[in-house]
């Protein structure tokens, strides 16, 4: 754990949402199963295999000495959550988290939950796909005009992004009504109007989508593997195939797909089989934090444009 230990040590002082240590991209041999992120004022420790308790010490040890050194006299709160068997168990080791838990990303907020689930209510490995929607947004001549199609909205992080840099209509869309319900209020956290939230299941929404539309900027942004609603290696090609009746001409599509098992190719190849017509524009850099060993495991963002 010297490496993790390591990037405690080294841990700067920030008010924003952020990984500090990731494992998982395999450049720190021995700590594949271990990833640090910080959700202010939480540090959350999230295991792939079991922690001994020594080891859970010796981090809480690390954090409190680092804490101290940014923070004097502030007290420390952290989480740990072990993914060992696939179940996600979760447990607050020091300290109190703030309800409602809100976190900062450039200048927006998000609420979070880091004690229940998986997932904590902002993805930040996708940090750099929210800051080329906001840019996009803002490069447009009059982005009041720009309706965008956010689909898989999950908490409706990209919605705030893009309203907060002009856009005058967002469609989120996803089967989680609970998911919605924090994007709405994420919303409301970021005081902003535009957004639509639409509580249905995408492949039986066709023609309310299409009718809504065209949109100057469509998000995907899929489960890799969701029984009963999504399997990319399927259903992404569903989804491609759509995207000339989606998008306005000069229209943008921002692609995501995070699934290690899948490599770039796989929608590469997709693209230039189903929808020749859409120009690759660029690959969006993931934050750098979340290098990997092999790039074709980490996440893919890829953006297309639509013929003018």
């Amino acid at each position: 754990m010297h490496a993790l230990l390591e990037a405690i040590a080294t841990m700067p002082a920030s008010q924003q949402a952020q990984r500090l240590f990731h494992g998982r991209g395999g450049l720190f041999p021995g700590c594949e199963h271990l990833s640090l992120d910080l959700y202010p004022p939480a540090v959350v420790l999230t295991s792939f295999a079991p922690l001994a308790d020594e080891a859970l010490q010796s981090v809480g040890d690390a954090l409190q000495q680092r804490w101290q050194q940014l923070y004097p006299g502030e007290p420390l709160t952290w989480v740990y959550q072990c993914r060992a068997l696939g179940a996600a168990e979760t447990r607050l080791v020091q300290g109190s988290l703030p309800e409602p838990h809100t976190v900062q990303e450039d200048d927006a907020r998000y609420q979070v939950h880091v004690l229940r689930g998986q997932n904590h209510g902002l993805f930040l490995d996708m940090a750099e796909g929210r800051r080329w929607v906001r840019q996009f947004i803002a490069r447009q001549p009059d982005p009041e005009r720009c309706t965008v199609l956010n689909m898989f909205a999950y908490t409706c992080a990209f919605s705030v992004a893009a309203l907060q840099a002009g856009a005058g209509q967002v469609i989120n869309i996803d089967m989680s009504k609970a998911a919605l319900a924090s994007g709405q209020q994420n919303h409301r956290l970021n005081q902003l109007a535009g957004g639509q939230f639409w509580g249905h299941d995408i492949f039986s929404s066709w023609g309310k989508i299409t009718r809504t539309g065209p949109y100057q900027l469509v998000i995907m942004d899929p489960p890799s593997y969701q029984k009963g609603s999504f399997v990319a290696t399927k259903d992404y090609a569903r989804l491609i195939k759509r995207l000339p009746d989606l998008l306005a001409p000069g229209g943008f599509a921002l692609l995501c797909l995070n699934a290690p098992e899948l490599p770039l190719a796989f929608l590469q190849d997709q693209m230039a089989e189903l929808v020749p017509e859409l120009e690759f524009i660029e690959q969006v850099a993931n934050p750098a934090i979340f290098a990997d060993v092999s790039p074709d495991r980490a996440l893919k963002v890829l953006a297309y444009r639509m013929p003018s």
